[in-house]
């Protein structure tokens, strides 16, 4: 996927790295000095014994200032500790958004049941497009709960930087069953057309990918010849790459003969 598509890859969408301090610059966070720098967790070490203690540290931190949150936040945007989601939850609604963005992600570390609700209701009625931004990211992480359609929602008619982290997530909900595949890969066949944005065509093609094997036909056989259309037609270069990436990945010997003559007749290089 286009945004970190490398780790997504890798990875998988659990464990894509999250960066708040860069968020938190987006949202152009009114301390000169940002406080999530306090804690500098590369040199983290990775002693079951110290983590605990500096996740003990960071529960603590959750309850006092506003400072001392954000620094708890950048803890528990990289740790994972079942005791953290009770104190996050009630800074999804913190008035600063810098905090409800950095809650939204630790609880996508940290997920909760109790949390699925009311990440809902900021992934449709937030003010701030960056806390839906993560909003759309964390709800991957929640892939039984019912959040198929309001994610198909936001790729439908969020801004950009929303709809650019919905088909991650859309993947993760449809891997479920192709109950759930068959409605998330119409959406996203549907922005890959008409999106604007070619990093979100780019994250829908890598999502159809991942959803692929979950689909019957015809609707197995649409996604391949989205994937063509756009391999041969979209006027963006990554999203070319994107779609032959997905293609030759689905390794189908009828899709990679497919390719083999369009590279014969000149059609891609």
């Amino acid at each position: 996927m286009t945004d970190a598509s490398g780790l997504q890859r890798n990875q998988g969408l659990a464990n894509l790295s999250i960066d708040p301090d860069l968020l938190a610059q987006e949202l152009a966070a009114e301390e000169s000095v940002d406080p999530l720098d306090a804690i500098d967790l590369d040199d983290a070490p990775d002693d079951s014994l110290q983590t605990a203690r500096i996740c003990d540290e960071a529960l603590s931190l959750l309850t006092q200032g506003h400072e001392q949150r954000l620094q708890a936040l950048r803890v528990f945007c990289e740790y994972r500790d079942p005791r953290a989601a009770a104190l996050l939850l009630p800074l999804l609604k913190c008035s600063c958004p810098v905090e409800r963005m950095s809650a939204v992600y630790a609880l996508g570390r940290n997920p909760s049941p109790p949390a699925v609700e009311p990440l809902l209701e900021l992934l449709n009625g937030d003010s701030n497009a960056y806390v839906r931004k993560a909003t759309a990211w964390s709800l991957g992480n929640f892939p039984d709960a019912p959040i198929l359609n309001p994610l198909i929602k936001a790729l439908r008619v969020d801004v950009a930087a929303v709809r650019l982290w919905c088909p991650g997530s859309l993947a993760e909900a449809g891997s479920r069953s192709q109950a759930k595949a068959d409605p998330a890969a119409g959406q996203l066949l549907l922005s890959l057309r008409i999106d604007s944005e070619p990093a979100v065509r780019s994250n829908c093609i890598w999502a159809l990918g991942r959803l692929v094997d979950q689909l019957v036909e015809p609707r197995r056989q649409d996604v391949v010849e989205a994937l063509v259309d756009a391999l041969l037609h979209d006027g963006e270069p990554s999203v070319r790459d994107e779609a032959r990436t997905a293609l030759e990945q689905l390794e189908d010997p009828m899709v990679l003969h497919r390719l083999q003559a369009l590279l014969d007749d000149g059609f891609i290089s």
